[in-house]
């Protein structure tokens, strides 16, 4: 069920695709790695808490992460997808591995699955922040390559304490989806919210870049 995409389930009229386990899945693998950053980070915040946890939990890590268990290879889909390079693409990958978390959980129960997903994720949880791209410059470079404008960030919320502020930025340019970004800081926020702009917009593969 957790390799069998909706497309396969409508062609075959067997079976579930693996939506319901993707819900489950997701859930899974947020707990996981909310409770492992909540342990190796004990003097951060609440912000940097989650932006940690959101430069985990999305398409790109999750696309990546299938890729490397060639999880592409083993799913059931349907002949339209199969035309379409399905097997491939970034949203079927990571819903797929969402799926798989939410089997596993169910077959081997919380502590085993918390193990795996440890295991899975040990260098992501690990690495430092520095280490991380640019995401703001590189999206300055996009927009000036390929469009006559430059991005807009502008702050939409503030809120917290004036010594534990949290930032919420909405960065836009014309003619794509704007997107937000959360931080304990206006440049965190701008970074994060350049990274789901890009995301969002389909661009990390467009600039030759993994998340």
């Amino acid at each position: 069920m957790a390799l069998s995409h909706l497309s396969y389930i409508n062609e075959t009229n067997e079976g579930q695709s693996w939506e319901r386990l993707e819900y489950l899945g997701d859930a899974v693998l947020e707990l996981v790695l909310s409770e492992a950053l909540y342990a190796l980070y004990p003097e951060e915040d609440e912000g940097f808490l989650t932006q940690r946890r959101s430069s985990l939990v999305n398409q790109t890590a999750l696309t990546r992460k299938a890729r490397e268990l060639k999880v592409g290879e083993r799913l059931f889909i349907g002949k339209g997808e199969e035309k379409n390079a399905g097997r491939n693409k970034d949203s079927i990958l990571s819903d797929c591995m969402e799926a798989l978390f939410g089997a596993y959980f169910l077959e081997k129960g919380y502590l085993r699955t918390k193990n795996m997903i440890l295991a899975l994720f040990k260098q992501e949880l690990t690495i430092s922040f520095i280490t991380q791209l640019d995401y703001k410059s590189l999206l300055q470079e996009f927009s000036q390559k390929n469009t006559p404008y430059l991005p807009v960030y502008k702050v939409v919320e503030e809120r917290g304490p004036s010594h534990a502020r949290f930032f919420t930025v909405r960065v836009s340019l014309k003619s794509y989806h704007s997107a937000r970004g959360f931080g304990t800081s206006k440049k965190i926020a701008e970074q994060n919210a350049a990274r789901s702009f890009m995301e969002k917009n389909g661009l990390m593969d467009e600039l030759g870049h993994q998340a």
